[in-house]
């Protein structure tokens, strides 16, 4: 057996494999930084939010959204794009947070996700606000 095919850690040093494995899973692993406004929580989103990472971005999401704090403002001013995946994830999120009893609301999105949205027609089920000053001051919606 060649010593390549003989794992690091069995030759005394340290496997890189795990370290690269963390390092492209956290790629994936969003940090998402929270905050409380107004009684909102207030969470931004950056890069795009496309497919590949859907799974974990509608994970984390969900995973803020319980009684008593439902109500989700998504800071979208750092988001790149959006696709079919992504904007899933927003019709999802949507729908846990009115079943807990709030609401999601979308402020200050790029240009390039207003359009996505729009053009899926969302813009008649998501609140969308231009800041998230305006989104986290604005009465709910009757």
């Amino acid at each position: 057996m060649s010593e390549a095919a003989i794992p690091s850690q069995l030759r005394g040093g340290r496997d890189p494999g795990p370290v690269m494995h963390a390092a492209t899973s956290r790629t994936h692993d969003l940090a998402l930084p929270i905050r409380t406004d107004r009684g909102f929580l207030v969470a931004v989103l950056s890069g795009g939010l496309d497919a590949t990472r859907a799974a974990v971005v509608r994970e984390q999401l969900l995973r803020m959204l319980r009684p008593g704090t439902s109500r989700l403002v998504l800071d979208l001013s750092l988001v790149s794009h959006v696709d079919a995946g992504g904007l899933a994830v927003l019709v999802g999120t949507e729908r846990r947070a009115r079943l807990l009893g709030g609401s999601l609301r979308l402020a200050a999105a790029t240009p390039a996700v207003g359009m996505a949205v729009r053009a899926a027609g969302l813009d008649r089920l998501l609140e969308i606000f231009p800041t998230v000053q305006s989104a986290v001051s604005r009465p709910a919606r009757a």
